[in-house]
């Protein structure tokens, strides 16, 4: 895919940050049709304005996607008012930092999971069935994180729901070629922290600067053009997963702990303020 000029674009957790970025994007590159889920109203109303000024048709829905009924609804008016998604990306995201048993199951687990995991589920099959039968070339990004490869300290539901989202967004793209919607392919996306404001206060482990917004949606963009089945950075995120799967777990520890300072990087996690 050279380009997405003509495509219908999805993007959740768009009104700011990251998604507000491919949004951007988009735009930029002559989507059909940029459509754009957030829960902040606020905030989505201002990107709708200045994307429409900068020259994009833009359909915005309020959509908690923590909730199956939200996500139902708003697939359903985005195809009778939209049309059939081309690009889907699976953008949104929350992060609880703190022990295990410090969270509370329906502030902190509860929604981890639902936005983490379910949600990108939900999503993907509220619009995959179109992709599939259009024979049009499509594409789903699943944004997971390093934290499904490697666990971590304080933040081990995160963990936990970017662990499933992986294994879920590999199988479906290995299941898609199975059955040959060869048309259809996924991105799976892990990087390390991003100076986004979600991860306030971490500290970066040895030899893995925290990454730029722009740096990172730049890539996924053209991972996602070329189809590529997983996107991982920086390089030494592929450097733990190997060290962790060849390294005595007692050796990996000492190695993530004491070298890496790995399991360091959330002591002083901050997170974005709350409204």
């Amino acid at each position: 895919m050279d380009s997405v000029a003509g495509k219908k674009v999805l993007i959740t957790g768009a009104a700011m940050g990251m998604g507000r970025l491919y949004a951007d994007l988009a735009v930029r590159e002559k989507a059909a049709a940029v459509v754009l889920w957030d829960v902040n109203q606020a905030a989505l109303d201002t990107a709708v304005a200045e994307l429409k000024a900068a020259g994009g048709t833009v359909f915005a829905y309020t959509v908690d996607v923590s909730n199956l009924e939200s996500i139902e609804q708003a697939a359903a008016q985005v195809q009778r008012e939209a049309g059939d998604i081309d690009l889907l990306f699976n953008n949104a995201g929350i992060i609880r930092g703190k022990f295990f048993w410090e969270h509370d199951n329906r502030r902190d687990i509860w929604p981890t999971m639902a936005i983490n995991t379910l949600a990108i589920m939900y999503i993907a099959r509220a619009f995959l069935p179109a992709m599939i039968a259009n024979k049009r070339e499509s594409r789903i990004v699943n944004i997971a994180s390093a934290a499904g490869t490697v666990a971590n300290p304080r933040m081990s539901v995160y963990c936990a729901s970017k662990w499933a989202a992986i294994g879920w967004s590999d199988s479906l793209r290995l299941e898609l070629k199975q059955a040959g919607h060869v048309h259809v392919k996924v991105t799976t996306v892990c990087p390390s922290y991003i100076s986004t404001g979600m991860f306030s206060g971490v500290k970066a482990p040895l030899l893995t600067p925290i990454l730029t917004p722009e740096v990172v949606t730049n890539r996924v963009w053209q991972a996602m053009k070329a189809g590529k089945p997983l996107l991982t950075m920086p390089w030494t995120v592929r450097l733990a997963m190997l060290a962790r799967g060849l390294l005595p777990l007692a050796l990996w520890d000492f190695v993530a702990d004491r070298i890496f300072g790995i399991y360091h990087s959330m002591d002083d996690f901050e997170g974005r303020p709350k409204s």
